[in-house]
């Protein structure tokens, strides 16, 4: 639904309890960025794949009907809590994902080439996000977001199941020797269980 979120469970390296404070805070609703005026880089990174695409073009699909519904969800979610910046993909179905918070906000997505998700591109796109302050939304793809993650300190996780489009990464970045920390979250309608075949989120 509309703004909806699930918690997940997920603590690759222990998610301390300021953090799972943090991210409550966000998710029903702001996050103080006092903390984040006296640190270097981004505050919070928020990373989603790009919502529902369409079935065609089969090269570079827009979102669907129910992708829009579910961009609309991720605006709605951070109302109280707005990105300072936006980083996208060269990928349509990226850029219309984050249309709804960009309007909201004001804020031109940073469009970083991710083709292939090779080590390079997924290089560029963490070098993005730290050079950001404040509250940083990324919208990838479901081989990228991981990558992405363990690019910025996070845990190593699989690839997103190809039927699963509701994930919501919080990331905390690490800072006065801290480990960076993960929560897992979910947002907008609940695709439901993946396929038998899909790789679930367990860590590798």
């Amino acid at each position: 639904m509309r703004g909806s979120f699930t918690l997940s469970a997920y603590t690759g390296r222990r998610v301390v309890r300021e953090l799972a404070m943090l991210c409550v805070a966000v998710i029903v609703g702001g996050v103080s960025t006092s903390r984040a005026a006296a640190q270097a880089g981004p505050s919070l990174v928020i990373l989603v794949r790009h919502a529902e695409k369409a079935a065609m073009p089969g090269d570079d699909p827009p979102i669907s009907d129910v992708g829009h519904a579910r961009a609309l969800a991720l605006a709605m979610a951070l109302k109280a809590s707005p990105p300072t910046t936006i980083i996208v993909s060269s990928r349509k179905r990226t850029a219309e994902t984050a249309e709804e918070v960009a309007n909201a906000t004001g804020v031109t997505p940073q469009v970083i080439s991710l083709d292939g998700g090779g080590a390079a591109a997924i290089a560029a796109a963490a070098a993005a996000v730290r050079r950001a302050t404040g509250v940083v939304l990324v919208v990838g793809h479901s081989n990228t977001v991981p990558a992405i993650i363990k690019a910025l300190g996070g845990p190593t996780l699989p690839d997103i199941c190809d039927a699963t489009y509701s994930h919501f990464f919080v990331l905390t970045l690490a800072h006065d020797a801290q480990p960076a920390a993960l929560v897992i979250a979910r947002y907008g309608a609940n695709e439901g269980a993946p396929p038998p075949t899909c790789v679930g989120m367990t860590p590798k």
